[in-house]
């Protein structure tokens, strides 16, 4: 890849790129909170445990087999087992609201 022109402006071009990319990516994660929330009304409804390991398993298989990179499957799979982790908490503080 050439070194561009301008290094300095094209930096710039990449972090206003990157810096949109956070944004979506803090909407989808939003997005995904409110439908956990939602799943901890329900479990707590039926009284379900937060933790289910085989839905978890789902995630990661589900993730990782529609991953075409560049971020390894192993990357990802850390990336959101935080992510499930923080989702974990909000169930729990969901659940604990409505008990």
């Amino acid at each position: 890849m050439p070194i561009p022109e301008d290094p300095a402006r094209a930096l710039a071009a990449c972090r206003e790129r990157i810096d949109a990319v956070d944004l979506r990516i803090v909407d989808l994660l939003n997005e995904r909170t409110s439908i956990v929330q939602e799943i901890g009304r329900i479990k707590s409804s039926a009284q379900l445990p937060v933790y289910e390991p085989r839905r978890e398993d789902q995630v990661f298989a589900n993730i990782t087999s529609n991953n075409q990179g560049p971020l390894s499957d192993d990357a990802l799979r850390r990336i959101f087992e935080r992510i499930i982790d923080e989702m974990r908490k909000v169930q729990k503080d969901r659940m604990g609201q409505a008990g």
